[in-house]
């Protein structure tokens, strides 16, 4: 599957106890925020090896998909490795996500499909 870089959307792998929590907060604030001060986010083309290097085995995910323009947040680009990765400084307001979609690994627990990726490029 051909990704295109060129996204207008950042994503973010998110569990589900924290998505849970936006009901009662209106707000999304992971607890990388606290500890590292951003929510980690990655490009399309970034979130298969994202997930595939953090999240292996973890067969209970979601993922965002986020407008950076609806963000209320500061968005910050930052090298990370090799790559620069988008970092938001603060919490996710709710309107900027505009899609939620189960992210979910193969049989063997690899993550092969990015849920949204024909709506949303």
């Amino acid at each position: 599957m051909e990704i295109i870089q060129d996204s207008p959307y950042i994503l973010h792998i998110c569990l589900p106890e924290d998505w849970t929590k936006t009901k009662t907060q209106r707000e999304y604030k992971p607890s990388s925020l606290d500890t590292d001060g951003f929510i980690h986010c990655s490009s399309p083309h970034q979130i298969l090896q994202v997930a595939n290097t953090f999240y292996h085995g973890n067969a209970k995910l979601y993922l965002l998909w986020i407008n950076p323009s609806k963000l209320k947040a500061p968005l910050k680009w930052e090298i990370s490795g090799d790559q620069s990765f988008p970092h938001i400084y603060g919490s996710l307001n709710l309107d900027a996500v505009d899609a939620v979609y189960n992210f979910r690994p193969d049989q063997d627990m690899v993550f092969r499909i990015i849920p949204g990726l024909s709506d949303h490029v």
